[in-house]
């Protein structure tokens, strides 16, 4: 039997099947496994395994390791599929994609070809589990250049650790003092350091090599993982997408390549109850994780753990590749794992995660609202590609004889065929957006450009900030203040004009998704409560309190805006209780200080970033008015009602609805006189806002004679 065959491991294909089920019913919107995500956490922790348990052999059994081979193999296995669903992907792209986004994702493209997808979308801030993350093909492909990342720098790391150590024992053998036969006449001590290996731990000798190599693994996958759980509460992104804050995953794997079976060979009943407690684990992980937890952090300590452990319980068991029986060490949750349909999923696992997210990706752009039948289409075109690319693509060329015979004959076209995805994707972003028409411009540019305060910088407060930063506009001699979130910030710009033309100036405290009630929240981005926006707002209304301005305007996002956000609706009465009580006592408190206060009804919601709908619309040569949301479902007047009979029930408290510039009786416009009149779902577009200065000077500014 060959050496691969002997360490084939069915029960690890089917941990991949395992793996990759669970990300894909996460995407495909399966919300009995609001977790599946982690599956990708599985996939990590057998690479660690399998590339550990390789190399560490390879190390032991020759004292070197063969990187060109090494690399040779890995580029065999991963990178033609990898860089054909690119393409595919990009040219689905040129169909359903404006040209703005074509011009985004083939940067991610090009990114993705080079293995460093990870870099750039922690440079532009994505959130893997933001609203905009839904719309990008790519962005899957940040777990594949993390391990590649991985496969760059642990070989270097294992051999460094055993050079380390043999060069150390080495040296203590030349410095070592001899022993005088006459000294010790029976030699027996003399017979007892020969009979010593180099080095033991309790009960486990271990070849010279590899006592340092588990210790460099051990302190550099503690190191990331102390790393990893501080910044998923400081900054999510660089926990999540960074390589080295990921490296304990990879590092737990090769920890467990390198332990010994022998202690559950001898007692099958403990390797029985650590893979059934392993598989728990998984399966707590997949039902109860979410993506508001503060993920990965000491959360994916569970999957991670759970996959530990099958792999173990299974090395236990496995002598031949093959299941053995029950009464053996190879327990029934290994077996399990290794039947023939868990085994068929698993081999074409990888194809399938290429596959599986530019299929939904896409598919939600044609049909935004897919039901359980399109769904299970989609899935199966998934296994569809997915078997084509793995008999045609990834297995011809991983085993291709010619390409397997020498290291050089697969990382030279590896390298060409790199290097050819990159400058097509450069291209491609670079021609998407050459010859942009009138409208695509005009919406592009909606799209991007600030509004007044925003563009000033430091005037719309950051998440983490606490201490207010008010910002001046105009310079007229009587003030008023803008207060609250970014849905009050986008109204700057026509307040602080219509402010300059009857002689105020304009004083914001605005914070982004801080309301101005006064109600706790939590922050999807930092994964926790936002307990800095609860102490902001204390300390912006006692400093606009002190100001004296002679009107406050308010506005915010929508309680109900707000649950669309979260795609989920929870204890809608506490919730409503508690946004009533908030504000009330803001208005109140306000009001008790003397000052005029205006609330801003906000502005409808959309279930889509409008510049991106409307743009393909127009590319698709269909109307902006196919982007229209009815009015029920975008304006909520219900509670916009209940805001009303707040506002106006406290003194000097008016509220402002100017719903009319954006809805009809039944419909709500996203284009209007020739303009975009949002930039994503629910902020209004900076050049639109400009057009709303008549209106704002005349039912707001009005506010302040009243």
């Amino acid at each position: 039997m060959s050496a691969s065959a002997r360490d084939f491991r069915p029960d690890i294909e089917g941990l991949r099947a395992l793996a990759v089920a669970g990300v894909v019913a996460y995407h495909f919107g399966l919300t009995a496994l609001p977790g599946g995500f982690a599956g990708v956490d599985i996939f990590f922790v057998i690479s660690g395994y399998l590339i550990t348990r390789h190399l560490v052999a390879e190390i032991s059994d020759t004292g070197r390791l063969d990187l060109l081979r090494f690399y040779a193999r890995r580029a065999r296995r991963l990178l033609p599929a990898a860089l054909f669903v690119i393409a595919a992907t990009l040219a689905a792209g040129a169909v359903l994609l404006s040209p703005e986004e074509q011009a985004l994702y083939s940067k991610g493209a090009m990114f993705a070809s080079a293995y460093m997808i990870n870099l750039w979308l922690i440079r532009w801030s994505f959130d893997y589990f933001a609203n905009d993350a839904a719309s990008n093909p790519f962005i899957h492909y940040w777990s594949l250049s993390v391990e590649e990342q991985f496969y760059l720098a642990w070989p270097a790391l294992l051999m460094l650790a055993a050079w380390l150590e043999r060069f150390t024992v080495s040296r203590k053998r030349r410095t070592a003092p001899a022993f005088r036969s006459d000294a010790i006449p029976d030699g027996r001590l003399r017979r007892s350091r020969r009979a010593q290996p180099f080095h033991t731990f309790p009960g486990i000798a271990l070849k010279p090599g590899k006592r340092a190599i588990m210790l460099a693994i051990g302190i550099a996958g503690l190191a990331s993982f102390i790393l990893c759980a501080w910044l998923t509460s400081v900054s999510q992104p660089w926990a999540f997408y960074f390589s080295p804050l990921r490296a304990w995953e990879f590092a737990a794997g090769g920890l467990a390549s390198m332990a010994p079976a022998r202690l559950l060979q001898e007692r099958p009943q403990l390797g029985r109850a650590l893979s059934l407690a392993g598989l728990a684990m998984i399966g707590v992980a997949y039902l109860t994780f979410s993506e508001d937890a503060p993920f990965p952090g000491f959360l994916a300590l569970l999957p991670v753990a759970g996959t530990v452990l099958l792999l173990k319980a299974g090395a236990a068991g496995a002598r031949d590749g093959t299941p053995r029986p029950r009464n053996s060490g190879w327990n029934s949750v290994n077996a399990a794992l290794a039947l023939p349909p868990l085994q068929w999923i698993g081999r074409l696992s990888y194809s399938i995660y290429l596959w599986h997210w530019p299929v939904i990706v896409y598919a939600g752009m044609l049909a935004p609202e897919l039901t359980p039948a399109e769904r299970l289409l989609c899935l199966a075109l998934t296994l569809a590609l997915s078997a084509f690319s793995y008999h045609l693509i990834e297995n011809p060329i991983r085993r291709n004889g010619w390409l397997m015979a020498n290291a050089a004959r697969a990382l030279v076209p590896a390298l060409l065929l790199t290097g050819t995805g990159v400058a097509a994707a450069y291209g491609n972003a670079r021609l998407a957006v050459r010859d942009l028409d009138p409208q695509q411009r005009i919406i592009a540019a909606s799209a991007a450009e600030p509004s007044t305060a925003r563009a000033k910088a430091g005037c719309v407060l950051d998440y983490e900030t606490v201490t207010p930063k008010p910002c001046v506009f105009g310079e007229g001699q009587r003030t008023i203040a803008l207060f609250g979130d970014s849905h009050a910030d986008h109204w700057s710009t026509p307040l602080i004009e219509a402010g300059r033309k009857n002689g105020y100036r304009v004083v914001t405290w605005l914070k982004n998704s801080c309301r101005a009630s006064r109600i706790s929240v939590w922050s999807s981005e930092l994964k926790r409560a936002y307990l800095e926006c609860d102490r902001w707002r204390e300390q912006a209304i006692a400093e606009i309190i002190k100001a004296r301005p002679a009107l406050v305007v308010i506005s915010e996002l929508a309680l109900t805006s707000g649950r669309k956000m979260a795609g989920r609706g929870g204890d809608t009465d506490s919730q409503d209780a508690a946004w009533r009580a908030g504000l009330r006592s803001t208005l109140t408190s306000l009001s008790k200080a003397g000052l005029k206060v205006a609330f801003i009804r906000d502005v409808p919601f959309n279930n889509a970033n409008v510049d991106t709908c409307v743009a393909r619309a127009l590319w698709r040569d269909q109307t902006p008015s196919s982007c229209d949301q009815t009015r029920a479902y975008a304006a909520n007047d219900r509670m916009a009602a209940v805001e009303r009979e707040i506002v106006t029930s406290v003194p000097n408290a008016s509220y402002v609805d100017l719903t009319d510039r954006f809805c009809s009786a039944s419909v709500c416009h996203v284009f209007i006189d020739g303009k975009l009149a949002f930039r994503d779902q629910h902020h209004m577009a900076t050049p639109f806002a400009e057009s709303l200065e008549p209106d704002v000077e005349k039912r707001v500014i009005s506010k302040v004679g009243r």
